[in-house]
């Protein structure tokens, strides 16, 4: 297991007079019901792949928006005075909960808006290694395909208790996704056992696979456990040298939110392949690879086996 230190320094939220302005325009230009003007419930997520599987399940019902954009770090996003207006404005805020958003707390804190946690009911994963995030809950339980799942009842029960005459809706819609899920784990699985016994690793830069990796019997390393200000260190970097040294992996990989020059170096030192880009934290555009979260789930499990083989399959 990799030993890894994080040192962190602290990140800004929007200061408390920001705030106020912010909260202060909200009660400009909002309908009465609070829907935005369309007449619908308005729904928001903290980051585009939970937004996916909320309108999957909310359908043409209810306005579904991620506070944060395409391509962001949710880690350690910083709230706009926009985004406050917008959660004002919104009958109900969804988030990952985990210690995932570290400044929602103080976001939704700042807005009367409804609060639920879709990860409630999954058994987290504690985070490995050394350094402040030992043992704290991994976040990134939506990348297992069964935990995904929770999200989707959350959803569910959230959507019903917001809009209850939608309730048969949101149920069916429910149902038709997790069938979706169960077909893309069936892909996935098929996909992995391609994989000799000797190449089940994955090698990644935020230690964001713990879920996929437990649940595809995968051994997993990593440059540092969750993304931060003070990443890819010399002993970061050494510590999963060795790993893949030691462990003749063939491939490493990194996500779409962060930089991968620290694993080019992992991979020109260990003598690995650098496998391709990995997405996690955030979809991508419309007509890019991973436009939903199925998607998402399905490129990058492509992505590791065809990097661990070589392209081979």
């Amino acid at each position: 297991m990799l030993s890894i230190r994080v040192a962190l320094r602290s990140r800004k939220l929007p200061g408390l007079a920001l705030v106020g302005i912010a909260l202060a325009a909200a009660g400009c230009g909002s309908s009465a019901d609070g829907s935005g003007g369309s007449g619908k419930p308005k729904v928001l997520t903290t980051f585009t792949v939970t937004a996916d599987i909320v309108r999957n399940v909310a359908g043409d019902r209810v306005d579904v928006a991620s506070i944060t954009k395409i391509g962001s770090e949710i880690h350690g996003y910083d709230p706009t005075p926009g985004d406050i207006k917008r959660a004002a404005d919104a009958d109900l805020v969804l988030d990952n909960g985990l210690d995932l958003e570290r400044w929602f707390d103080q976001f939704i804190d700042r807005t009367g808006a409804k609060r639920v946690t879709l990860s409630d009911g999954v058994e987290p994963i504690p985070i490995a290694g050394g350094g402040e995030y030992a043992g704290k809950p991994n976040p990134h339980a939506w990348m297992s395909i069964s935990d995904g799942k929770i999200y989707v009842e959350n959803a569910r029960k959230a959507l019903t208790d917001l809009d209850p005459e939608g309730a048969a809706t949101y149920a069916a819609n429910a149902k038709a996704y997790t069938a979706e899920l169960d077909e893309v784990a069936t892909f996935v699985r098929t996909e992995i056992d391609k994989l000799p016994e000797n190449e089940r690793a994955l090698v990644s830069c935020e230690g964001a696979f713990s879920y996929l990796a437990r649940d595809l019997g995968l051994q997993e390393g990593f440059l540092w456990p969750v993304n931060a200000d003070d990443q890819g260190t010399p002993r970061q970097i050494a510590s999963t040298i060795e790993f893949v040294r030691e462990r003749k992996v063939p491939a490493v990989f990194c996500e779409s939110t962060v930089s991968d020059r620290p694993q080019q170096q992992v991979a020109k030192e260990s003598g690995a392949r650098l496998g391709g880009k990995l997405y996690v934290d955030s979809l991508s555009e419309a007509d890019g690879p991973v436009p939903t979260y199925l998607a998402l789930l399905r490129k990058d499990v492509e992505t590791i086996v065809a990097g661990l083989t070589g392209g081979r399959t």
